[in-house]
């Protein structure tokens, strides 16, 4: 039994989600429809533990996006922000001086506006 050939795709425009926590930082590249064509994260770069959350390690995840980007055609992005880590200024940068070019810069970290609500007050 042969294995199916896998089929290359091709997009000239895409989304890069960069969601940056305090552990990890995780980049998605997909299409304008929102299906994913690639991504990486620090620790699937070869960062285990503490030197996962670094800029250095987020900076080598982008690289691999952009690699696996370049070889589909892409052409331009969108680049969406989320999260409070170190690694997503790096990200960008890396994004920034490739030869894809970036059309938008949008950070959407959900920021509370009045918070939950807090919890009853014990009686005495």
């Amino acid at each position: 039994m042969s294995k199916a050939k896998k089929v290359k795709r091709s997009i000239t425009k895409g989304r890069v989600y960069i969601r940056s926590s305090f552990n990890n930082t995780l980049i998605t590249l997909t299409d304008m429809s929102g299906n994913v064509v690639a991504w990486s994260s620090s620790g699937n770069v070869g960062f285990k533990g503490s030197r996962k959350n670094t800029p250095y390690a987020a900076q080598l995840a982008a690289n691999k996006v952009v690699k696996d980007g370049l070889d589909m055609g892409l052409g331009s992005i969108e680049v969406y922000i989320s999260g409070p880590g170190q690694g997503k200024d790096s990200a960008v940068k890396v994004f920034q001086g490739s030869s894809i070019k970036v059309v938008g810069l949008k950070d959407i970290t959900p920021h509370p506006h009045n918070g939950c609500k807090l919890k009853k007050r014990r009686r005495m």
